[in-house]
């Protein structure tokens, strides 16, 4: 391969990876289905971990003020016999 073809060659393995990933769309659309996109938190971020904690210990607050939520809770638990992994 020359040098100077190595672009080409690239360009033609995109578009067959291109089709590929088209082919796969169209028949996710014509199973019924449709794209959709999510933005979730970046977990790479340097405060990520400390905001997790933050928003832990807000939600463990709140819970532990909210009675009716513990004894629902501690319902549920009692109701696990049987479960499994």
């Amino acid at each position: 391969m020359v040098t100077c073809n190595r672009k080409e060659v690239r360009r033609m393995a995109n578009t067959h990876v291109n089709s590929r990933v088209q082919k796969h769309r169209d028949a996710l659309r014509m199973s019924g289905l449709r794209p959709v996109q999510i933005w979730v938190p970046d977990t790479r971020r340097p405060d990520f971990a400390e905001e997790c904690r933050r928003q832990s210990r807000l939600a463990a607050k709140a819970d532990s003020a909210d009675h009716n939520m513990q004894d629902f809770m501690d319902e549920a638990l009692g109701d696990i016999e049987g479960w499994t992994e």
